[in-house]
């Protein structure tokens, strides 16, 4: 399986001007499954959670028999809406791609990750950024415990950032060096369930946004994954919405595409 390196990619948000900056991607093969850390008695009976326990939640075990995820990953805040549509082969790593590029012209275009360097400029510097950047929208949880650069570090439970109620804050910060935006820090605050409710990214540095929470809410199973489809909050004070549309995902054995529902 081909999995995303995330000490060198962008910083989770391209959002027109609300811009996280991306850098070359490559791939490495993330370890074997182990078994969860045993629950440790703590205030409140809170067990720990470790990135590892919260892919879990969301399929990681399962992440094998995936063949194809398709999705198209929107973005809203006040004068821009944006659309784009992808399928990812992550055996292959693969990647298809339709919509619009920087000038609004159509763009319409399939390569092989492995092969970035021999595509055009517009696909090494617009097209795949925009896909790492919404694909980790898509597949956080996974890829807080693919990258092995990344410190997680369980806070224990704290107030949500957006609303009342509390979650279990799971911090995963970048380092320090490395990315044109060293030292992201991404909360995420889990719930009961092992589920992310909300999260909170502080950029590391001096570039826009700074600050961006949102919600993780309208949870689906597309085959053996969950994803949350949609994230409603602000950036650096500005309104949000990063949704997630036409979910599927096609299985090992099979040609038919499993719908999220």
């Amino acid at each position: 399986m081909v999995t995303l390196d995330r000490s060198k990619k962008i910083r989770f948000l391209v959002l027109g001007v609300l811009v996280l900056t991306a850098i070359s991607c490559s791939q490495r093969q993330p370890p074997p499954p182990q078994s969860p850390t045993a629950p440790a008695p703590g205030a409140n009976n809170t067990a720990p959670i470790s990135a590892q326990q919260l892919a879990r939640t969301y399929g990681l075990d399962s992440f094998d028999q995936v063949e194809a995820i398709r999705y198209t990953w929107n973005a809203q805040f006040p004068g821009v809406n944006i659309s784009r549509s992808w399928v990812w082969e992550p055996k292959k790593n693969q990647v298809s791609f339709e919509g619009k590029d920087k000038n609004g012209k159509p763009v319409k275009v399939t390569y092989l990750r492995s092969q970035l360097n021999t595509q055009p400029a517009n696909v090494k510097d617009e097209v795949d950024p925009a896909f790492v950047n919404d694909n980790y929208w898509l597949l956080f949880p996974f890829h807080a415990y693919w990258d092995k650069s990344a410190t997680t570090t369980d806070q224990g439970t704290k107030q949500l950032p957006l609303g009342n109620g509390s979650g279990q804050l799971l911090a995963v910060k970048y380092p320090s060096e490395g990315g044109y935006t060293p030292g992201d820090t991404w909360d995420l605050y889990v719930g009961k369930d092992n589920r992310v409710e909300q999260m909170v990214y502080h950029r590391g540095g001096p570039k826009k946004p700074s600050l961006v929470s949102v919600t993780w809410e309208a949870y689906k199973k597309a085959g053996p994954l969950l994803i949350s489809t949609d994230h409603n909050g602000n950036a650096d004070g500005n309104t949000v919405r990063i949704f997630i549309s036409d979910l599927a995902v096609k299985t090992t054995g099979s040609e038919n595409w499993i719908n999220a529902q």
